[in-house]
């Protein structure tokens, strides 16, 4: 059974100038995600670009995650469909692609109610025995999975864990208090990651990690190993970066911040446009102030990672 815990990069998808997939950034940044010992990898989600690209990309861009890993960490493909049937459709070629496990968005551009979000979420999983993180949030997508509805999901075996992206912070103790360890959370906000881990959240769906994978990992290893004082002291150099997951223009802003460390390009894809001007000097302000005075990490002790994929 997949660990649901750690820190799990949501990846961005490089592009060339021309508009094609980055393949060889992509798996450079690969490469630097799973040096830092991050847990797991997601394909494909909202940071990853998901609404602009074709199946044949997200096929391209899955198998090379899961080549890049060798089996070491899980790799997870992003599910954010309008039709039901499409999802369902998605998640057999996600399968056949070798994806490890699946998020799951509620359906997109309708404003489902409860009912039709249960039954929706509950299809997309009785086609598949890929494990699956639901990814609630509500404030970006309209639609909240409260508490009554996961109560109904419990009976979902392969519904595992949650990306939890409410933006409250005691929504972990609500969940926890409520169903025990049934659901595995995951914090989906990078500035409260820090706050939710200490709460008893098992790992974090990070951003920043694109373009800083060592100082995020040491966060998420400092606080399991109790060394908060240490992990304090590198979120609270982290935050103005952590900051920029939380803007409608994230996939711009952390894309920058990728081309600053070396990890990824400006280039995104229509119709959202490369930044300019004051509005990309001040990101880049940002960026470069916080390189300057990048922390030096402390030494960590972290276990070989291997998974199973049976339920």
């Amino acid at each position: 059974m997949i660990q649901w815990q750690g820190v799990f990069p949501a990846l961005t998808t490089p592009f060339t100038t021309d508009g094609r997939l980055d393949v060889r950034m992509f798996q450079k940044n690969l490469d630097a995600q799973i040096q830092a010992g991050v847990h797991g990898l997601i394909v494909g989600g909202s940071l990853g670009e998901a609404s602009t690209l074709r199946a044949d990309e997200k096929e391209q861009l899955l198998k090379l995650a899961v080549e890049r890993s060798a089996g070491k960490i899980p790799v997870l493909l992003n599910i954010a469909e309008s039709a039901t049937i499409d999802a369902v459709r998605l998640v057999k070629k996600a399968e056949e692609w070798g994806a490890d496990a699946l998020m799951l968005l509620p359906p997109m551009r309708y404003k489902s109610d409860a009912v039709e979000t249960l039954t929706y979420f509950k299809t997309v999983a009785a086609s598949t025995d890929l494990g699956i993180m639901i990814y609630n949030n509500p404030v970006d997508y309209g639609i909240e999975v409260t508490l009554a509805m996961f109560e109904e999901l419990t009976v979902v075996e392969n519904i595992q864990a949650v990306k939890e992206s409410t933006r409250d912070v005691t929504n972990v103790t609500r969940m926890i208090n409520r169903f025990g360890d049934r659901f595995s959370l995951l914090c989906g906000v990078d500035t409260i990651a820090m706050e939710e881990l200490c709460m008893g959240a098992n790992g974090w769906v990070a951003g920043l990690v694109n373009a800083f994978p060592n100082e995020t990992t040491a966060i998420y290893e400092l606080i399991q190993q109790g060394r908060l004082d240490e992990a304090r002291k590198i979120h609270r150099w982290f935050l103005p970066l952590l900051e920029l997951d939380i803007h409608p223009k994230l996939v711009q802003y952390i894309k920058l911040a990728q081309s600053v460390t070396g990890l990824g390009t400006e280039v995104v894809r229509p119709p959202r446009l490369t930044l300019v001007g004051v509005e990309r000097q001040q990101v880049l302000d940002i960026i470069n102030e916080s390189i300057i005075s990048r922390p030096i990490l402390p030494s960590l002790q972290k276990k070989e990672k291997r998974f199973s994929t049976s339920l």
